[in-house]
């Protein structure tokens, strides 16, 4: 278990430090993605055009949720208790009191976090010792909802999964936990769909909206996603290079169900800096479509674009 911990510390990390600060890191040393050539019609997006969710004032005070069990089955008891945030890192979250009325103990993990309709980090653990129960925050990092321009918290959907912590077995799905807030009536939903769209077949869209030259990990190419279909997809990019040059790029990104995401495909600064590459210019790459289960959707032709 130590090693699994250890594990979701650095991915919390990566997690914490990725997709930069929002619409504020887009103002200091990025670069507009133009010029893509995907199967479907290239479409540039004005961006003065739609209103980005970041331009609304912020919602004043803290939102609330009431307090009330939302899970209660096979001697596990979730209840939500209060929203959150942590003044110091300026995280909000939802704070859970998880009750282990069984005889082993239980982990606590996400599949799933939902953030107003937008796919968000969910890294999460809890253990509860059997016959205990604990109370713990699920964290609603701050750099994913502004990149989001998420400022006013609305609704938020768990899909919590609880196992064995000595033997990972007897997994149990909770299902869509869905908790609205006192301000659901004014949640931000408006997307930015601004940028140059690189993918739009089969009620899947990619939009290329800018690459940061200067992320923690290294540079990223920052993209939004729709997910207009009935059913989960994982898609993921293969094959990218880099002003020609070929390099190993991470990300994997699932988006539920007529869901959205923001999210990034990271460049590590030691494969760029043993190219030689300092600024990313042109980038060529193909992405992979698949269902939770891995079943090809789909893979596109090579997709290139440039920056500006």
């Amino acid at each position: 278990m130590k090693k699994v911990v250890s594990l979701l510390v650095v991915l919390a990390l990566f997690a914490a430090f990725s997709l930069g600060s929002g619409e504020d890191k887009k103002t200091e040393n990025t670069k507009q993605i133009v010029d893509g050539n995907s199967n479907a019609a290239a479409e540039q997006v004005d961006s003065e055009a739609t209103e980005h969710a970041t331009t609304t004032e912020p919602a004043k005070g803290l939102p609330t949720i009431e307090q009330k069990v939302v899970y209660d089955e096979q001697g596990i008891v979730i209840t939500a208790v209060e929203y959150t945030k942590d003044e110091f890192l300026g995280n909000e979250g939802i704070k859970f009191l998880f009750e282990n009325n069984t005889e082993k103990s239980v982990t606590v993990g996400t599949n799933a976090v939902i953030v107003n309709g937008y796919m968000v980090s969910d890294l999460f653990v809890a253990e509860v010792a059997a016959g205990k129960k604990t109370n713990e925050t699920l964290d609603l990092l701050s750099n994913q909802l502004n990149a989001a321009g998420i400022t006013t918290v609305g609704e938020v959907e768990v899909y919590f999964h609880i196992y064995d912590s000595e033997s990972w077995s007897d997994r149990v799905d909770t299902g869509c936990i869905l908790i609205q807030t006192s301000e659901y009536a004014n949640m931000d939903t408006e997307a930015d769909t601004s940028g140059n769209v690189l993918y739009d077949e089969g009620g899947i869209k990619i939009v290329g909206k800018y690459v940061d030259e200067d992320s923690f990990w290294g540079k990223s190419i920052v993209l939004y996603i729709e997910n207009n279909t009935e059913q989960n997809v994982i898609i993921q990019a293969e094959d990218v290079s880099v002003n020609g040059f070929t390099v190993t790029s991470l990300f994997s990104c699932t988006v539920y169900a007529n869901r959205k995401a923001y999210d990034d495909i990271t460049l590590l600064s030691s494969e760029l800096d043993e190219n030689g590459i300092t600024s990313v210019d042109t980038v060529s790459l193909k992405f992979e479509i698949m269902t939770e289960g891995y079943d090809k959707i789909a893979k596109t032709e090579e997709i290139s674009f440039s920056t500006k």
